[in-house]
């Protein structure tokens, strides 16, 4: 495994805890659960259990594991054989079937990977603790704004807790924000940046404050495009071409937002309104007014643009 200079004594570190992380768990088979999978088994050469409590998430995330190998394979980056034995390396289990259960005693790292909600991630971390996630093991979250410290409060081992905010599509986006919360230990910091090498990507820490640091900067940009689009400032068209064109970004604001999902973007627009206190963070009516509507982006097939 290749380290980035940068790392210095701490990429030297990561390379001697990498040879720790040999099991992955990714709880949540939605499209960053199962593109966490895909960088893990491919990149990291890792065996992954992907959980999920619904049987069609389940069967929808092989089948795209499937067609992405296969994807692969035509391109010329990978064998048929390199295909298969990829597709191997991803078991997928039930969480509330009881031998899946049994399977995550043996995992060394877990990624929670399901909705912006902090119950439903709370209700994940106690059904793999309570399936018995091995002590050393490493607990983590997909979460891109809810406080680590808060969804690690009242786990047995909060310094094993961490926050590993992957970039949608996983499997093209180079980076991982990893954030730790206010008792993430060192241990548990090293590690983790270990395995984001592994699975091929660039790192950036963040500490553990709202919207961390790509949702602080990016969805106020966002909301700011909706507010414009309200008020009659210009066109969706208009304003995506300005953005795009005029600072070189590779797409617009509100097309990003219906990639992104509008619920999430919401999501996140509350966080931070709720926890930084600030107007500035309110969410654009309009924004709200779309999710009630059902209009979450590109995943409904309709958003600010129609797909």
């Amino acid at each position: 495994m290749e380290l980035p200079l940068r790392f210095g004594t701490l990429g030297r570190r990561c390379f001697a805890s990498a040879a720790m992380t040999k099991r992955v768990g990714v709880v949540g088979c939605g499209q960053m659960g199962t593109g966490i999978a895909i960088v893990a088994a491919r990149n990291a050469g890792l065996e992954v259990l992907a959980l999920d409590k619904f049987g069609p998430s389940l069967e929808r995330s092989g089948q795209f594991v499937r067609a992405w190998a296969s994807k692969e394979v035509t391109k010329g980056r990978m064998t048929e054989a390199d295909s298969a034995s990829f597709v191997g390396r991803i078991r997928y289990g039930n969480l509330d079937d009881q031998v899946a259960k049994k399977d995550v005693a043996m995992l060394d790292f877990v990624i929670e990977a399901v909705s912006e909600d902090l119950e439903a991630k709370r209700a994940v971390f106690k059904s793999v603790l309570d399936a018995g996630l091995p002590s050393r093991s490493i607990l983590a979250t997909n979460t891109s704004s809810i406080s680590i410290t808060k969804l690690s409060a009242g786990l047995e081992r909060p310094e094993r807790f961490i926050g590993m905010h992957f970039m949608n599509p996983v499997p093209v986006m180079p980076l991982v924000e990893v954030i730790r919360g206010l008792r993430t230990d060192e241990d548990t910091h090293v590690q983790t940046l270990a395995l984001c090498i592994a699975m091929g990507k660039e790192t950036s820490t963040s500490e553990d404050r709202p919207g961390f640091i790509a949702n602080r900067i990016l969805m106020p940009y966002i909301n700011e495009a909706i507010f414009a689009l309200q008020e009659g400032v210009a066109t969706a068209d208009d304003i995506d071409r300005c953005m795009k064109l005029g600072t070189g970004v590779p797409m617009g604001p509100l097309t990003l937002a219906d990639f992104i999902g509008l619920d999430t973007c919401l999501s996140i627009m509350k966080v931070l309104h709720q926890d930084l206190g600030d107007s500035k963070y309110r969410p654009a009516p309009l924004l709200v007014n779309y999710v009630e509507a059902g209009w979450l982006g590109k995943k409904t097939k309709r958003g600010f643009y129609s797909y």
